[in-house]
């Protein structure tokens, strides 16, 4: 029986890939990321594909005649780069792989919360490039997160894993603004409590991290007039999507210290990075390491392979989202 044809647009993990090639016919790109026309062909050579955040995913693509292409197993719990409503339309099937970066993406939320209140990447420049003189009584001051305030903006799996590290292991006091108030037990066991208003957790947090989803409903919620609202003493954190932040606007208020810090692990026009926060030594600047561990990443590769499989054994895809 032949195999159906997969595309890998970015090579896996090891495991996950092995996995992928010992069960389906699988082509592997190995160079540099796919082109709009490269991905439109692709469509009508392949029974599905695997694209990552970098392939985006458009209407014309969705729209390519002949498409051969059934299903879509992205690798990635978000899918912003997928037009949903265009698989929709096609008859495509979509899947992504929630849960398991949780708790990866929560650990860099915080790594960026102790660099920045600590300033640790600006001292570590200080020190590589030979400008540190010895230890001194006021050198490079950071501040505390004991019992300072975390406003999460988002309250799923990935901000409340992030509540739960920061509360436990920072001593924080947790707030934060969702469009939907969580459940009370799931308030209670986090210590976390509801701000009616982004405006409000604004103006309250002493640390602001962004956990929303893309799209043109949080698209620059993060712009002048909110960062205005914010503490002078206040840090933004962002592992959730570049497109949420207005960056020129971020490197302007941190400039001006209309906030203290920003710790950035995804931006909106990646991999370029904005010219205006390179320079500044109060913004931490990560590649998007939100998910790259070798155990999160295997774990990926096998939950969007177990989509994979479903999709072409009939069974429901568990993890559909189109």
């Amino acid at each position: 029986m032949t195999k159906p044809k997969i595309l890998i647009t970015r090579p896996w993990p090891a495991g996950a890939q092995a996995y992928m090639q010992s069960r389906y016919d699988v082509t592997v790109n190995d160079a540099a990321p796919l082109t709009p026309a490269q991905l439109a062909e692709a469509m009508t050579q392949y029974d599905a594909l695997c694209p990552t955040v970098t392939d985006k995913l458009t209407p014309e693509v969705f729209a390519t005649p002949n498409t051969r292409v059934r299903m879509i197993g992205n690798f990635g719990a978000g899918y912003e780069h997928i037009n949903i409503d265009a698989a929709k339309s096609a008859g495509i099937v979509v899947s992504n792989t929630p849960d398991v970066l949780t708790e990866a993406t929560a650990d860099i939320a915080l790594m960026l919360m102790l660099m920045t209140s600590r300033r640790a990447s600006e001292a570590e420049r200080q020190l590589r490039s030979g400008g540190w003189k010895g230890w001194g009584t006021t050198a490079l001051m950071g501040q505390s997160l004991q019992g300072k305030t975390l406003g999460l903006v988002g309250f799923g799996r990935i901000a409340q894993a992030t509540a739960h590290k920061a509360r436990t292991a920072l001593g924080m006091e947790i707030a934060y603004y969702s469009r939907r108030q969580a459940a009370p037990d799931i308030e209670a066991a986090h210590g976390a409590r509801y701000v009616a208003s982004l405006d409000e957790l604004a103006a309250q947090a002493d640390v602001l991290s962004l956990h929303t989803p893309g799209g043109p409903e949080t698209h620059h919620m993060v712009n002048h007039r909110l960062l205005s609202l914010m503490k002078r003493s206040a840090i933004l954190i962002n592992t959730a999507r570049g497109s949420v932040v207005k960056e020129d606007d971020l490197a302007e208020a941190l400039a001006a210290g209309t906030i203290w810090a920003a710790g950035l692990d995804v931006y909106e026009r990646e991999p370029i990075v904005h010219d205006a926060l390179l320079p500044l030594d109060n913004a931490v600047l990560l590649p998007h390491l939100g998910s790259a561990t070798v155990e999160t990443r295997e774990a990926m590769g096998m939950r969007a392979a177990r989509n994979v499989d479903q999709f072409f054994a009939g069974e429901a895809v568990g993890d559909r989202v189109a």
